[in-house]
C-alpha cells in the first residue's frame, strides 16, 4: 500500500486513542488536522489498513466496529454501560483452539474474544 497522507493521519488518530475508536470518532479526529477528509475516506482507510495487518478491526454485535492499534494477541472488555473497551492479557488460548478441533471438524483460522461487564468507574457512579 503506498503512502498517502491522509492514511497516516488516520492511523495515527487511532494509535493515539485508548479507547478503540469507531470510524466516526476517527473522522472528527482527522478532521481537526485535515478538515476536508470524507466520512467515506475514513472508512475505507481504516478497512485497508486492518486488511493489511497494520489495526485491528473489532466487530462488535449490534454497535459499530473498533479500531485498536494493537496487532498482538490480545483480548478485550467491554463495559455494558458505558461501551467502553479495555484490552486484556488472558495469555495463550490455543488450547481453546486444539479442544474445538477435537470435539468438531471446525478448523479455527482467528477469533477475538471480549468479555462484558461493568468497568470499575461505572460501578463506583452507581
Amino acid at each position: 500500500m503506498k503512502y498517502s497522507r491522509q492514511r497516516e493521519l488516520i492511523r495515527q488518530a487511532v494509535m493515539e486513542h485508548p479507547v478503540h475508536p469507531t470510524a466516526d470518532a476517527v473522522y472528527a479526529m482527522v478532521r481537526e488536522r485535515e478538515p476536508n477528509i470524507s466520512l467515506g475516506t475514513v472508512y475505507r482507510n481504516l478497512n485497508q489498513l486492518a486488511q493489511q495487518g497494520e489495526l485491528l478491526k473489532i466487530c462488535l454485535p449490534g454497535a459499530s466496529d473498533r479500531f485498536d492499534a494493537r496487532t498482538d494477541a490480545h483480548h478485550h472488555l467491554l463495559c455494558d454501560r458505558c461501551g467502553r473497551l479495555y484490552d486484556i492479557e488472558l495469555g495463550d488460548l490455543s488450547g481453546l483452539e486444539a479442544r474445538i478441533r477435537g470435539i468438531t471438524d471446525f478448523t479455527v483460522t482467528g477469533y477475538q474474544v471480549y468479555i462484558t461487564g461493568i468497568c470499575q468507574n461505572c460501578a463506583e457512579k452507581h
